[in-house]
Protein backbone atom coordinates (compact mmCIF):
# COMPACT_ATOMS: atom_id res chain seq x y z
CA UNK A 1 0.00 0.00 0.00
CA UNK A 2 2.85 2.23 1.01
CA UNK A 3 4.40 1.99 -2.58
CA UNK A 4 0.95 2.63 -4.26
CA UNK A 5 0.99 6.19 -3.09
CA UNK A 6 1.52 8.25 -6.30
CA UNK A 7 1.38 11.96 -4.79
CA UNK A 8 4.29 14.33 -5.46
CA UNK A 9 5.38 11.51 -8.02
CA UNK A 10 6.12 13.30 -11.74
CA UNK A 11 6.40 11.09 -14.51
CA UNK A 12 8.03 12.90 -17.40
CA UNK A 13 6.49 13.11 -20.77
CA UNK A 14 6.02 14.44 -23.93
CA UNK A 15 2.23 14.87 -24.11
CA UNK A 16 0.78 18.02 -25.04
CA UNK A 17 -0.18 18.41 -20.99
CA UNK A 18 3.39 18.08 -20.13
CA UNK A 19 4.25 21.03 -22.38
CA UNK A 20 1.58 23.33 -21.20
CA UNK A 21 3.16 25.83 -18.96
CA UNK A 22 2.85 25.36 -15.43
CA UNK A 23 1.27 28.63 -14.83
CA UNK A 24 -1.71 27.33 -17.36
CA UNK A 25 -1.83 23.92 -15.40
CA UNK A 26 -2.17 25.86 -11.73
CA UNK A 27 -4.79 28.53 -12.69
CA UNK A 28 -6.67 24.98 -14.70
CA UNK A 29 -6.38 22.91 -11.54
CA UNK A 30 -8.25 26.11 -9.34
CA UNK A 31 -10.85 26.51 -12.19
CA UNK A 32 -11.52 22.41 -12.12
CA UNK A 33 -11.41 22.58 -8.18
CA UNK A 34 -14.30 24.87 -8.44
CA UNK A 35 -16.14 23.39 -10.66
CA UNK A 36 -16.01 20.10 -8.96
CA UNK A 37 -17.71 21.86 -6.22
CA UNK A 38 -19.91 23.50 -7.81
CA UNK A 39 -21.15 20.22 -9.56
CA UNK A 40 -24.45 18.73 -7.75
CA UNK A 41 -26.42 16.86 -10.39
CA UNK A 42 -25.37 13.73 -12.41
CA UNK A 43 -24.95 15.60 -15.18
CA UNK A 44 -22.24 18.37 -14.44
CA UNK A 45 -20.30 15.51 -12.31
CA UNK A 46 -20.45 13.51 -15.83
CA UNK A 47 -19.40 16.15 -18.02
CA UNK A 48 -16.06 16.56 -15.13
CA UNK A 49 -15.87 12.83 -15.39
CA UNK A 50 -15.13 12.91 -18.83
CA UNK A 51 -12.92 15.57 -18.77
CA UNK A 52 -10.71 13.41 -16.04
CA UNK A 53 -10.58 10.80 -18.28
CA UNK A 54 -9.31 13.45 -21.61
CA UNK A 55 -6.76 14.83 -19.01
CA UNK A 56 -5.60 11.09 -18.50
CA UNK A 57 -5.96 10.03 -22.15
CA UNK A 58 -3.55 13.27 -23.03
CA UNK A 59 -0.73 12.80 -20.34
CA UNK A 60 -0.27 9.13 -21.82
CA UNK A 61 -0.31 8.28 -18.69
CA UNK A 62 -1.51 4.58 -17.27
CA UNK A 63 -4.83 4.36 -16.31
CA UNK A 64 -3.15 1.61 -14.05
CA UNK A 65 -0.82 4.59 -12.22
CA UNK A 66 -3.81 6.71 -11.86
CA UNK A 67 -6.24 3.88 -10.23
CA UNK A 68 -2.80 3.06 -7.68
CA UNK A 69 -3.21 6.44 -6.88
CA UNK A 70 -6.39 6.44 -5.48
CA UNK A 71 -6.45 2.61 -3.73
CA UNK A 72 -4.65 4.68 -0.52
CA UNK A 73 -7.58 7.15 0.27
CA UNK A 74 -10.07 4.18 -0.45
CA UNK A 75 -10.65 4.14 3.28
CA UNK A 76 -11.62 7.39 4.02
CA UNK A 77 -13.92 7.59 0.94
CA UNK A 78 -15.71 4.20 2.64
CA UNK A 79 -15.85 6.34 5.99
CA UNK A 80 -17.04 9.51 3.91
CA UNK A 81 -19.65 7.35 2.68
CA UNK A 82 -20.80 5.50 5.65
CA UNK A 83 -21.10 8.67 7.58
CA UNK A 84 -23.22 10.77 4.72
CA UNK A 85 -25.52 7.72 5.02
CA UNK A 86 -25.99 7.57 7.83
CA UNK A 87 -25.94 11.29 8.74
CA UNK A 88 -27.98 12.35 6.31
CA UNK A 89 -32.03 12.50 6.87
CA UNK A 90 -34.42 12.47 3.84
CA UNK A 91 -38.44 12.84 2.97
CA UNK A 92 -40.51 10.07 3.18
CA UNK A 93 -40.07 6.31 4.81
CA UNK A 94 -36.74 5.58 5.45
CA UNK A 95 -34.97 2.42 3.01
CA UNK A 96 -33.69 0.89 6.30
CA UNK A 97 -34.33 1.53 9.67
CA UNK A 98 -32.98 0.15 13.29
CA UNK A 99 -33.30 1.67 16.68
CA UNK A 100 -32.25 5.27 16.24
CA UNK A 101 -30.43 4.60 12.71
CA UNK A 102 -32.29 5.10 9.56
CA UNK A 103 -31.06 5.34 6.10
CA UNK A 104 -33.06 7.59 3.48
CA UNK A 105 -32.29 7.57 -0.48
CA UNK A 106 -31.12 11.27 -0.32
CA UNK A 107 -28.13 9.64 2.00
CA UNK A 108 -27.19 6.95 -0.48
CA UNK A 109 -27.28 9.38 -3.43
CA UNK A 110 -25.30 11.71 -1.30
CA UNK A 111 -22.47 9.46 -0.30
CA UNK A 112 -22.29 8.07 -3.94
CA UNK A 113 -21.71 12.19 -5.23
CA UNK A 114 -19.57 13.15 -2.26
CA UNK A 115 -17.08 9.82 -3.01
CA UNK A 116 -17.44 10.47 -6.55
CA UNK A 117 -16.04 14.20 -5.85
CA UNK A 118 -13.09 13.53 -3.71
CA UNK A 119 -12.20 11.16 -6.25
CA UNK A 120 -12.62 13.83 -9.46
CA UNK A 121 -10.42 16.41 -7.01
CA UNK A 122 -7.52 14.18 -6.69
CA UNK A 123 -7.23 12.86 -10.30
CA UNK A 124 -7.69 16.45 -11.50
CA UNK A 125 -5.22 18.07 -9.54
CA UNK A 126 -3.18 15.01 -9.72
CA UNK A 127 -2.54 15.11 -13.51
CA UNK A 128 -2.35 18.76 -14.08
CA UNK A 129 0.08 19.48 -11.15
CA UNK A 130 2.55 16.79 -10.07
CA UNK A 131 2.05 13.77 -12.43
CA UNK A 132 3.00 15.93 -15.28
CA UNK A 133 4.68 19.05 -13.94
CA UNK A 134 8.27 18.99 -12.33
CA UNK A 135 8.96 20.34 -9.06
CA UNK A 136 11.08 22.93 -10.52
CA UNK A 137 8.46 23.45 -13.33
CA UNK A 138 6.07 24.23 -10.59
CA UNK A 139 7.92 26.13 -8.37
CA UNK A 140 8.49 28.52 -11.27
CA UNK A 141 5.04 28.74 -12.20
CA UNK A 142 3.90 29.27 -8.34
CA UNK A 143 6.27 32.31 -7.83
CA UNK A 144 5.26 33.78 -10.91
CA UNK A 145 1.65 33.51 -9.88
CA UNK A 146 1.95 34.51 -6.27
CA UNK A 147 4.29 37.69 -7.60
CA UNK A 148 2.13 40.79 -6.37
CA UNK A 149 1.92 39.18 -3.37
CA UNK A 150 5.76 39.82 -3.26
CA UNK A 151 4.75 44.23 -2.99
CA UNK A 152 3.53 43.45 0.30
CA UNK A 153 6.37 41.73 1.97
CA UNK A 154 4.95 37.76 1.13
CA UNK A 155 8.20 36.25 0.62
CA UNK A 156 6.79 34.46 -2.12
CA UNK A 157 10.08 32.86 -3.08
CA UNK A 158 10.44 31.34 -0.37
CA UNK A 159 7.01 29.42 -0.16
CA UNK A 160 7.20 28.57 -3.73
CA UNK A 161 10.59 26.61 -2.66
CA UNK A 162 9.16 25.40 0.26
CA UNK A 163 5.93 23.90 -1.49
CA UNK A 164 8.41 22.28 -3.72
CA UNK A 165 10.33 20.51 -1.75
CA UNK A 166 7.22 19.43 0.46
CA UNK A 167 6.13 17.65 -2.82
CA UNK A 168 9.37 16.73 -3.74
CA UNK A 169 10.37 14.52 -0.74
CA UNK A 170 7.08 13.07 -0.24
CA UNK A 171 8.14 9.94 -2.70
CA UNK A 172 11.60 10.34 -0.88
CA UNK A 173 9.50 9.59 2.77
CA UNK A 174 6.94 7.25 1.63
CA UNK A 175 10.07 4.93 -0.18
CA UNK A 176 12.15 5.66 3.70
CA UNK A 177 9.02 3.76 5.34
CA UNK A 178 9.13 1.00 3.04
CA UNK A 179 12.77 0.43 3.28
CA UNK A 180 12.30 0.60 7.41
CA UNK A 181 9.56 -1.37 7.74
CA UNK A 182 10.80 -4.10 5.21
CA UNK A 183 13.81 -4.14 7.95
CA UNK A 184 11.74 -4.66 10.50
CA UNK A 185 9.60 -7.27 9.21
CA UNK A 186 12.85 -9.28 9.19
CA UNK A 187 13.46 -8.80 12.53
CA UNK A 188 10.32 -10.41 13.03
CA UNK A 189 7.73 -7.14 13.05
CA UNK A 190 4.01 -7.53 12.05
CA UNK A 191 2.30 -4.96 10.46
CA UNK A 192 -0.15 -6.98 8.67
CA UNK A 193 -1.95 -8.91 11.49
CA UNK A 194 -3.99 -7.93 14.57
CA UNK A 195 -6.63 -5.83 15.15
CA UNK A 196 -6.88 -2.50 13.80
CA UNK A 197 -5.17 -0.75 17.02
CA UNK A 198 -2.51 -3.65 17.47
CA UNK A 199 -1.41 -2.94 14.09
CA UNK A 200 -1.61 0.85 14.40
CA UNK A 201 0.99 0.69 17.56
CA UNK A 202 3.06 -1.57 15.36
CA UNK A 203 3.83 1.89 13.34
CA UNK A 204 4.92 3.61 16.22
CA UNK A 205 8.75 2.34 16.03
CA UNK A 206 8.44 3.48 12.46
CA UNK A 207 8.25 7.34 13.87
CA UNK A 208 12.14 7.51 15.30
CA UNK A 209 13.73 6.64 12.46
CA UNK A 210 11.95 8.15 10.03
CA UNK A 211 12.12 11.38 11.69
CA UNK A 212 16.23 10.94 12.14
CA UNK A 213 16.05 10.36 8.64
CA UNK A 214 14.06 13.24 7.62
CA UNK A 215 16.49 15.70 9.53
CA UNK A 216 19.51 13.93 8.26
CA UNK A 217 17.96 14.36 4.71
CA UNK A 218 16.84 18.11 5.34
CA UNK A 219 20.60 18.89 6.83
CA UNK A 220 22.35 17.21 3.56
CA UNK A 221 19.68 19.74 1.52
CA UNK A 222 20.64 23.09 3.56
CA UNK A 223 24.36 22.11 3.30
CA UNK A 224 24.02 20.95 -0.29
CA UNK A 225 22.03 24.66 -1.42
CA UNK A 226 24.98 26.57 0.85
CA UNK A 227 27.36 25.00 -1.41
CA UNK A 228 25.52 26.21 -4.62
CA UNK A 229 25.17 29.77 -2.83
CA UNK A 230 22.19 29.87 -2.59
CA UNK A 231 20.67 32.78 -1.53
CA UNK A 232 16.70 32.98 -1.91
CA UNK A 233 15.87 34.98 -4.89
CA UNK A 234 18.08 37.92 -4.77
CA UNK A 235 19.88 38.79 -7.85
CA UNK A 236 18.78 35.01 -9.38
CA UNK A 237 17.99 34.45 -12.83
CA UNK A 238 16.68 31.79 -14.43
CA UNK A 239 18.01 29.14 -17.48
CA UNK A 240 14.13 28.97 -18.86
CA UNK A 241 11.69 32.10 -18.51
CA UNK A 242 8.06 30.83 -18.79
CA UNK A 243 6.32 32.06 -21.82
CA UNK A 244 2.79 31.78 -22.35
CA UNK A 245 1.94 30.06 -25.62
CA UNK A 246 -0.91 30.09 -28.23
CA UNK A 247 -1.81 26.23 -26.35
CA UNK A 248 -1.78 28.35 -22.95
CA UNK A 249 -4.19 30.85 -23.98
CA UNK A 250 -6.27 27.90 -25.88
CA UNK A 251 -6.65 25.88 -22.85
CA UNK A 252 -6.86 28.82 -20.07
CA UNK A 253 -10.75 29.72 -22.69
CA UNK A 254 -11.99 26.16 -23.10
CA UNK A 255 -11.43 25.63 -18.86
CA UNK A 256 -13.31 29.24 -18.37
CA UNK A 257 -16.31 27.94 -21.01
CA UNK A 258 -16.19 24.04 -19.26
CA UNK A 259 -15.84 26.47 -16.12
CA UNK A 260 -19.26 28.83 -16.68
CA UNK A 261 -21.00 25.49 -18.21
CA UNK A 262 -20.97 23.28 -15.33
CA UNK A 263 -22.12 26.37 -13.09
CA UNK A 264 -25.16 27.21 -15.55
CA UNK A 265 -26.05 23.01 -15.24
CA UNK A 266 -25.82 23.54 -11.61
CA UNK A 267 -28.07 26.45 -11.13
CA UNK A 268 -30.28 26.07 -14.16
CA UNK A 269 -34.35 25.20 -12.75
CA UNK A 270 -33.78 21.66 -14.18
CA UNK A 271 -31.56 19.96 -11.39
CA UNK A 272 -32.67 16.64 -9.91
CA UNK A 273 -34.13 17.80 -6.65
CA UNK A 274 -31.76 15.95 -4.60
CA UNK A 275 -28.74 18.23 -4.86
CA UNK A 276 -25.43 17.16 -2.37
CA UNK A 277 -22.98 21.21 -2.10
CA UNK A 278 -23.42 22.85 -0.35
CA UNK A 279 -24.44 24.80 -3.08
CA UNK A 280 -27.55 23.60 -2.30
CA UNK A 281 -28.70 26.91 -0.48
CA UNK A 282 -27.68 28.74 -3.64
CA UNK A 283 -29.80 26.34 -5.77
CA UNK A 284 -32.90 26.84 -4.05
CA UNK A 285 -32.72 30.34 -3.81
CA UNK A 286 -32.29 30.74 -7.81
Amino acid sequence: MISDITLGQFFPGYSVLHKLDPRTKIIIAILSIVAIFFANNPITFLLITIIAVILIWISRISFTVVIRGIKPILLILLFTMILNIFMTTGEGDPLFEFWIIRVYTHGIIRAVFMAWRVILLIVITSMLLTYTTSPISLTDGLESLLLPLKLIGVPVHTFAMMMSIALRFIPTLIEETEKIMNAQKSRGADFSTGSLVNRAKALIPLLIPLIVSSFKRAEELATAMECRCYRGDKNRTKLVKLELRTRDYLCLALSALLLAAIILGAILPYNMPINIAFYDLLFYKI
